[in-house]
């Protein structure tokens, strides 16, 4: 692996683990803090809107700054919100801490992919974002997992401690590896072709949305569906970096071979059946013990390789038709923390409404949606014109 896309790998492995530190500790911070699982659900929600109002404003003014600076200053700013979440007394402090730990990933996020995409040559560009990404991967596989057993040993406050500490060690690979990485030339940078490029945030959009549905509120999925709680919940999060290991390098082959359409649409088939699998597992249509866990443990890893399959063909798609456009790459993520918006907001309005059988059902009528709705707007690939014709 080139050393510094690796160091870059561990920027977004540090925000990920970050973004999603306290999802196996959601009932327990709830109880603590005296609000409901679906209203803690909520800082995820706060958290990713703050990321996609903030994500294109960040770029468009910070745009001319070399990518290194921005993604140091997206660090720090993640260590000293961590920190103060750790320490706060109440849950509407949390969620004005987490609200503003948005900014955050809004200010480096992008300036990772834009840096990824600068250091890697062309036929290697959806490997190396592929590779970024696969920080996420990094992030459900051992951060998350691991902050969850911190949490359950702990308390929840610890698990902020512990994404600070991970944010510190990331930012101290960027000090030492990480090269000045000048931004995109400003015609790059200060236009994108909408007109061409919606279908891709569509899709960003939708699978997301479909994904965070359920994900957020993996603990309580796990503990209805395999009868399994606390620490053990972590044993099922990292389902979704296996997964997303999976998806990650089926998606990096089809981004270098320049696939589309019916990548894209194979990818939200697959998700549906995820769901469906969560939703026989949550109506204990397997017997008790390890069928049922192994039926939930399928249910995470099936929907994390849908998810990260899509996401690298996406992003190279983006990079080729805007240049690397930093305001294209914002666009996205803003794209990407609308969708988690939404479906954290939906999985816990199902959780509130029906119980927890509920939101793998909302999250299967969201991605038969989202497959029904790119079927129709996605572009179709032109058919070969034979020569001579």
């Amino acid at each position: 692996m080139n050393p510094r896309i690796f160091v870059l790998t561990m920027v977004t492995f540090a925000f990920g683990s970050g973004a999603f530190i306290f999802a196996g500790l959601l009932e327990t911070l709830a109880a603590d803090l005296g609000v409901t699982t679906a209203i803690a659900g909520q800082l995820q929600t706060a958290f990713v809107l703050t990321s996609a109002v903030l994500g294109p404003v960040a770029a468009w003014l910070f745009g001319r700054i070399d990518r290194r600076l921005m993604v140091i200053a997206g660090l720090s700013l993640s260590i000293a919100l961590h920190l103060a979440c750790s320490l706060t007394p109440n849950f509407e402090a949390l969620l004005l801490l987490r609200a503003l730990a948005g900014l955050a990933g809004a200010i480096s996020g992008p300036a990772a992919s834009v840096a990824a995409a600068s250091l890697a040559p062309p036929e290697k560009r959806g490997s190396a974002l592929a590779l970024v990404s696969g920080g996420m991967t990094l992030a459900f596989v051992v951060g998350i997992p691991i902050g969850s057993v911190v949490g359950n040993l702990f308390g929840w406050r610890a698990t902020f401690l512990f994404a600070g500490g991970l944010s510190a060690l990331a930012l101290l690979g960027v000090l030492i590896f990480l090269p000045k990485v000048p931004a995109p030339p400003k015609r790059e940078g200060g236009s994108v072709p909408l007109g061409i490029v919606w279908p891709l945030y569509l899709t960003t959009f939708l699978a997301f949305a479909a994904n965070m549905t359920l994900n957020l509120y993996i603990a309580p999925i796990v503990r209805v569906g395999a009868g399994v709680t606390g620490a053990g919940v972590g044993a099922f999060q990292s389902m979704i970096g296996v997964g997303s290991v999976v998806g990650l390098w089926l998606g990096a082959k089809a981004a270098d071979r320049s696939a589309g359409r019916n990548w894209i649409l194979q990818g939200f088939v697959i998700q549906a059946t995820a769901m469906t699998i969560h939703f026989s597992a949550t109506h204990h249509l397997a017997p008790a013990g390890w069928p049922s866990a192994a039926l939930v443990a399928l249910g995470i890893f099936v929907a994390a390789t849908a998810l990260f399959s899509i996401t690298p063909v996406v992003q190279a798609r983006l990079i080729e038709l805007t240049g690397g456009a930093p305001v294209a790459l914002a666009l996205n993520g803003s794209v990407i923390s609308v969708g988690q918006a939404l479906g954290s907001a939906m999985g816990g309005a199902a959780l509130a409404a029906f119980g927890v059988p509920a939101i793998p059902a909302a999250a299967l009528s969201m991605s038969i949606a989202a497959l029904l709705t790119l079927a129709f707007v996605f572009p179709r690939p032109k058919p070969a014109v034979a020569v001579g014709a």
